[in-house]
């Protein structure tokens, strides 16, 4: 299958997805990055852990953090805040390091706080916006508005499967 082709196949599958998703509704975990509010399906996260300062690792990207010792599972943890560009990033008592399940490996994602899990009706979800062809947001699913507030629904699996976090092979992705 040719590049466009493949991207084609995806941009389709992304779409019956979400289309699924808006249809049955479903939960998420939201967390806060900056003055943005975040959900992720409540199925790839496996548990929620204070912030504790992982070891470094040679030559990483300034996103990746480190390394942590998760009961005898060596778990790169990824700084959520650094990857998507927010201004500022403070370690404080509220910052939370989400553990989460992406192609059936554990992966840290730290974030500045865990709000609440909601169930979100399909007729919330709103698709996201077209954005030009140099951002990265093909892992923003959609957006729901829940009173007040505004939550950007994120691909959390597609996100973390990037190429440039190296966290999962082509072979493993390949065979997802």
């Amino acid at each position: 299958m040719d590049m466009r082709n493949e991207a084609t196949h995806l941009a389709r599958g992304e779409s019956n997805r979400v289309a699924t998703a808006q249809q049955a509704g479903a939960e998420f975990l939201t967390f806060r990055l900056g003055g943005e509010e975040y959900g992720i399906d409540i199925l790839r996260v496996q548990e929620i852990r204070s912030y504790e300062e992982p070891t470094r690792i040679a030559n990483a990207p300034s996103f990746i953090k480190g390394v942590v010792n998760l009961r005898g599972v060596i778990v790169p943890v990824v700084d959520l805040r650094i990857k998507l560009g927010c201004e500022k990033v403070e370690y404080n008592g509220f910052t939370v390091v989400i553990v989460l399940n992406v192609h059936g490996r554990v992966v840290g994602a730290v974030v500045d706080s865990v709000s609440d899990v909601l169930e979100l009706a399909g007729d919330v979800i709103k698709p996201a916006p077209e954005m030009s062809s140099n951002m990265e947001t093909a892992f923003i699913t959609g957006i729901a508005s829940v009173g007040e507030r505004m939550l950007i629904l994120m691909d959390i699996e597609a996100f973390m499967s990037g190429r440039d976090m190296g966290l999962t092979d082509s072979t493993s992705q390949a065979l997802q």
